[in-house]
């Protein structure tokens, strides 16, 4: 091959540099938002491209105009791009209907997740209005929690449309507690159960306990000491201080949202005692 051609064919091979930016941000596009952001330390023009309008478009949820319209402060915070509506949402929590729901996106995927007040749940009151009693909590993000005063029948259920969650996606559902500062009692017997469902079809189902203690197990109900291997599920503390249960696992497919099916999770316990001093924020939908 003589100079000539040599020089020619260098000058026909296309560098990164050369691709239109609308190109590069429909690869970009089609990756992650993590991706993206690790793609614009590439060049100068992969830079442009990730953080256009074209490709944090496809990581945002097509409803998210609509979330931040629900937005409880009643109107949208004003927002410069694509990608600072992603962030909006990533960085934090935005409080819908009314404050009681919160929605907020997993900065790496975009997957929503969805938090479910305890105003949104449904309650036992078989020990009628006493059962519970709603106040304020210093770190809860909503305006009122669920502190249990009394009762015997603990059953708490909690319904969201599987269209809320994002299709194609492994969801865990999370029961987000405490305990009051004056004491529990009967949140430390295995005989706790969940289960998470969608249309009624039972996805997964699990025996946990809430406050694992084995000498108030044993001093109430002569519950032999467990061993932490009984298969029973224990909650896990959080870096807000709350504790999270989680209640079981679904996948969120297309179908559900085209059929309108509501995914539905249960906390209940399974024998008749009395209980107090549960404290309920939240049920969570996490992307696993």
């Amino acid at each position: 091959m003589d100079a000539a051609t040599t020089a020619t064919a260098e000058e026909e091979v296309t560098r990164l540099e050369d691709l239109p930016e609308s190109c590069v941000a429909h690869v970009l596009a089609l990756t992650s938002p993590r991706d993206a952001c690790r793609f614009a330390a590439v060049s100068p023009s992969f830079r442009e491209a990730a953080e256009s309008d074209a490709v944090w478009d496809r990581f945002l949820p097509p409803d998210c105009r609509a979330i931040l319209l629900r937005c409880c402060s009643g109107r949208p915070p004003p927002l410069s791009s694509k990608k600072d509506a992603y962030l909006r949402l990533s960085d934090g929590a935005v409080l819908v209907d009314d404050g009681d729901t919160a929605v907020w996106l997993a900065r790496g995927s975009g997957a929503k997740c969805v938090a479910l007040s305890a105003r949104k749940l449904s309650l036992p009151w078989d020990d009628g209005e006493f059962s519970w009693r709603w106040t304020a909590h210093p770190r809860s993000r909503f305006a009122e929690v669920a502190l249990l005063v009394h009762c015997t029948s603990l059953d708490i259920y909690g319904r969201l449309p599987a269209a809320a969650l994002t299709p194609g996606t492994d969801y865990a559902a999370y029961l987000v507690f405490d305990v009051a500062d004056e004491g529990h009692r009967g949140l430390s017997f295995p005989d706790q159960e969940t289960t998470v469902a969608v249309g009624g079809r039972a996805a997964s189902r699990h025996a946990v306990c809430l406050r694992p203690d084995d000498d108030e197990a044993c001093k109430f109900r002569g519950v032999a000491r467990a061993d932490g291997d009984d298969g029973v599920r224990r909650p896990a503390r959080r870096e807000d201080r709350w504790w999270e249960m989680e209640m079981g696992r679904v996948r969120i497919d297309e179908a559900m949202a085209v059929k309108e099916e509501e995914v539905m999770v249960t906390f209940e316990v399974l024998e008749w005692y009395p209980k107090r001093g549960l404290i309920v924020e939240a049920v969570e939908f996490r992307p696993v």
